[in-house]
Order: C-alpha cells, then structure tokens, then sequence
C-alpha cells in the first residue's frame, strides 16, 4: 500500500492511497470533516452502509464505529483533505457563543455534498501542503474556525453533535455487542464505548457471555460471513472485509477449522454446515 499523508497541524492533513482500496476499522477520538479529492470510500457502520466519491464533504463524528474502505477510481489515487474537529478546539469555540439547541434525528454522519462554502474552505488548504517550513497555529486556528461556522451556517442541528463533550456512559453491552461485533477494536476500545474500564468491561463480558470476548467475536463475524456466503450467495472477496477480517487467507483458514469447509466450497453446496448466525439481530 502506498499511503501519503502531509500534515499543516496535527489537525489538518492531505492524505492519499495509490493501491487498490484500504480497509480500517475506526473510532476517531475527534469529529472528522472530510472532502474528496478524487477516488471512492465505502463506510460500513451497524445499520448503515454510505459510498461517496470525488467532490463529496462529510462529518463523521467522534465515538463512532466504522470500517472504512477506501479505493482510487480512474486511475486517480483515494485523495482527500482532512480536518479533526478535537474536543479542546471545540470548547475554545463555544465558550465563546451561544449553543444553538436544536436538534433533529441522530445521524452518525452528515453529508455536505458539493457544498461551494465547505468546498472553498477546504479547497484553500491545499496550495498549502507544498509550503516548506512550519505551518502557522494562527492560520491553522482561523481556518478550523472557519469551518466550524460553515457547518453551524448550513446545519442548524449540527450543535447537537460538535457542542456534546460528553464521554460515553454506561450502557447495555449485550446489545451494543451484537450490533457492533464486526469492527475491530483494541479491548481498551470496547470498553470506552460501553462505558467501561478495561477490566470491568472484561469481567461484565464473561459474565454475560461465558466465553472470553475474542472468541466471541471471532465466532460471530464467521456466523455473520457464513451467513452472507449460504444465504446471499455473496463471494468471499466481498465478504471477509465487511465481517470484521483483515485479510482473506486468515479468513478462509478459520472458517474451514469452524465449519470444516473453505468458503469458496460453501457456494457450491447444497447442504451447508449449521450456523447460528440470526440474521435479525445485526441489520446490514
């Protein structure tokens, strides 16, 4: 893979992929405001599957569990300009304003497709990037604050989500579990998430679950791929990445020691090995 960032901050970066797609599972610790250059990525979240492609602007915000593919297209490498909307950043912006309260629907990502003020915004950072030397706080400063005003301009309900500075609480981990197990995480993570220490996430865990969480995950994103591959006749290729894998031979080699079968069997049979994957518990 070769992967190209430049960074004006810690904040702001151009990054790019020239290789065929790049998988991640992520949870930014910061919003995320993105706009492409050119390429296409595909974000698969627990209930949701977005695409966007060149010219596209979105908001992905903090806290939020998704695999993120991405891929060049037409010969153009996956480029896009990065911005982290940090938590520090944010509360130095609202202190000094006052919150607009309104709010609509939960989105776990906002699009701002070809939007000309958002798109001028970050359009201006990129001349940058081939500037030598340190890039200036200030600028870096004005630019952010900048885009945090576009967003509020265009979004009445995007207060909701940039002026929330809470950490997540405690919540049900059975549920969360299911609709979630196909991302990985370091425990540390899942833990955050739910609300809880590493240690008690563990220990809640095993309880609730009486297996350790590695196995568990493990066994769900088969259940998930060998329904995927039995059901919707999907090809491991298209399987493997979105079931929660980082790579297709240590995907096949533990399906086969689960279901004594290579998934590439499994499309050509007519009786397949049980599962219990349910379906109804996990939407994709």
């Amino acid at each position: 893979m070769d992967h190209i960032s430049k960074y004006l901050t810690r904040e702001i970066k151009l990054s790019s992929y020239d290789d065929k797609l790049f998988k991640s599972d992520l949870m930014f610790d910061d919003h995320m405001l993105i706009w492409f250059i050119s390429g296409e990525t595909k974000i698969i979240q627990a209930d949701t599957t977005y695409y966007f492609k060149t010219g596209d602007i979105f908001l992905i915000p903090r806290n939020e569990l998704a695999t993120i593919v991405n891929y060049p297209k037409n010969g153009q490498p996956h480029k896009t300009v990065v911005m982290h909307l940090s938590k520090e950043r944010l509360k130095r912006f609202y202190e000094k304003i006052e919150i607009n309260k309104t709010s609509g629907p939960r989105r776990k990502i906002f699009s701002f497709t070809n939007h000309p003020f958002l798109e001028s915004c970050l359009a201006s950072l990129v001349p940058y990037f081939d500037v030598t030397g340190q890039f200036p706080e200030s600028i870096a400063t004005l630019k952010i604050t900048e885009a945090i005003t576009i967003l509020r301009e265009i979004d009445k309900t995007v207060d909701s989500v940039l002026a929330n500075f809470d950490d997540p609480g405690k919540i049900d981990l059975i549920d969360f579990m299911q609709r979630n197990f196909m991302f990985n995480m370091p425990m540390e993570k899942w833990g955050y998430l739910t609300g809880r220490s590493l240690s008690t996430f563990n220990r809640d865990f095993r309880k609730l679950f009486q297996v350790t969480p590695q196995k568990w995950l493990t066994d769900k994103r088969l259940e998930l791929a060998h329904y995927q591959l039995a059901e919707k006749k999907k090809k491991p290729t298209e399987v493997y990445l979105e079931v929660g894998f980082e790579d297709l031979s240590h995907f096949s080699f533990a399906f086969k020691k689960k279901y004594g079968i290579a998934p590439t069997q499994l499309l050509h049979v007519t009786h397949t090995p049980a599962s219990s994957y349910r379906p109804d518990i996990v939407t994709s």
